[in-house]
C-alpha cells in the first residue's frame, strides 16, 4: 500500500484488490481503449460537463495521472473497476491523498449504473 519515496518518506500507491462482485486494478495508459467505450456515453458527462474523451485523449490523461501529482505533498491513486466474473471494465475510482486525508471520486459507465457497484449495495 505504501512505497518508499525519496528521503525515506513513504507514499501511497494504487494496488490491485477485489471483492465479491468487483475488482480494482491500478489504472494504466493501456486501459485507454477499453475505457473509451465504458466512458463514451454523452449522458455520463451531463453533470460534469464536456464530452467523452477519445482514445488518444484518454491515453494522454492516463499518462499524466500515472506520472503523479506535480505537488509532492499530493498523491494520486487511480483504478479501473472490473466486474469480477466477466472481467469487464465498468468504471474508474480515483483517490487524491493529501495530509493523511483522501478525497474519493468514481465514475461508473451508464450501462452499469444502478446495480450497487459504487454504493456497496449487496445483491
Amino acid at each position: 500500500m505504501f512505497e518508499e519515496g525519496g528521503a525515506g518518506k513513504a507514499f501511497p500507491r494504487a494496488w490491485a484488490m477485489s471483492g465479491a462482485r468487483i475488482g480494482l486494478e491500478p489504472l494504466r495508459v493501456g486501459h485507454a481503449e477499453e475505457m473509451a467505450d465504458v466512458l463514451g456515453d454523452p449522458a455520463l458527462h451531463r453533470f460534469t460537463g464536456g464530452a467523452p474523451d477519445t482514445v488518444e485523449a484518454l491515453r494522454a490523461r492516463y499518462a499524466r495521472m500515472a506520472a503523479g501529482s506535480p505537488d509532492p505533498a499530493v498523491h494520486w491513486l487511480n483504478w479501473v473497476i472490473r466486474l469480477r466474473e466477466e472481467h469487464l471494465p465498468v468504471g474508474t475510482v480515483q483517490a487524491t491523498v493529501e495530509d493523511g486525508t483522501a478525497e474519493i471520486a468514481w465514475v461508473v459507465g451508464t450501462p452499469w449504473q444502478g446495480r450497487g457497484l459504487a454504493g456497496g449495495r449487496r445483491g
